[in-house]
């Protein structure tokens, strides 16, 4: 008599060509970026300096012929809803820039098995630009999702003023080098009548730099505290990337 877990047995994960595994051989510069721990559960990286100057530039450059109104989905169901998701989305073509930036995501993660990226798409946020609260996970029953979450903040004009990304469920840093990258927000208490700093973090769109979280726990439960939104644009405009890794959810 054998004892002990029985071993778990799984067919091999079918990405079809919407997700790349970027395992291909490619030169990339060496990356230089900065990392700081926002939360460990679940886990949220800030990641300053994600992007070259060269590549948001480039970003910019191939993004705008192919911008399109972005959709939000109910189901099968596709529609243009501006009241909750304000932008414009660009699918981006695979070029030597593209694939780098798909390889360092890879990277960061430490080479998953059985993990996918989708085809990077950028957004673009003019005046009054938003996406409302959201989670990037669905919690489908086939036991894959999108793993993981890059923000990255491609372009940002020198005027702009909101279009921060708020995590109101997350618990994050205060004071110290943090007020360089994360807004403090206020709101009124109830009991008091006064202006108190709201819980949650809310990160400011700085250029090149980016949030990496986690969007699924080890048994494959979406994180709750992952409840997302980018807030309205009200003067100048940004571009967002987005990198969304695509696997199976138990490990």
């Amino acid at each position: 008599m054998i004892f002990g877990r029985p071993p778990f047995f799984h067919e091999p994960l079918d990405l079809n060509s919407t997700f790349i595994a970027s395992d291909e051989p490619l030169y990339c510069p060496e990356d230089s970026y900065k990392t700081f721990i926002i939360s460990r559960e679940p886990l949220m990286i800030y990641i300053e300096g994600f992007l070259k100057g060269n590549e948001s530039s480039h970003l910019v450059d191939v993004s705008e012929p192919l911008y399109k109104p972005s959709t939000i989905s109910h189901g099968q169901e596709t529609t243009i809803d501006t009241s909750i998701r304000h932008s414009e989305v660009a699918l981006l073509e695979r070029d030597e820039v593209v694939r780098c930036i798909e390889h360092r995501a890879r990277a960061f993660q430490g080479w998953r098995g059985e993990m996918g990226i989708e085809k990077l798409r950028t957004q673009r946020y003019g005046v009054g630009g938003h996406y409302g609260m959201h989670f990037d996970w669905s919690g489908g029953k086939r036991g894959v999702d999108r793993i993981s979450t890059f923000m990255v903040y491609v372009d940002v004009s020198s005027d702009i003023v909101g279009g921060g990304t708020e995590f109101p469920r997350i618990v994050g840093p205060k004071g110290g080098r943090w007020k360089e990258f994360l807004d403090t927000t206020e709101g009124l208490d109830p009991r008091s009548g006064k202006n108190v700093t709201v819980e949650g973090v809310t990160f400011k769109p700085i250029k090149g730099n980016a949030i990496f979280w986690e969007n699924v726990d080890k048994d494959g439960r979406g994180y709750e505290e992952t409840w997302h939104a980018g807030l309205p644009v009200e003067r100048g405009s940004k571009v967002g990337l987005n990198i969304w890794s695509y696997g199976r959810t138990i490990r």
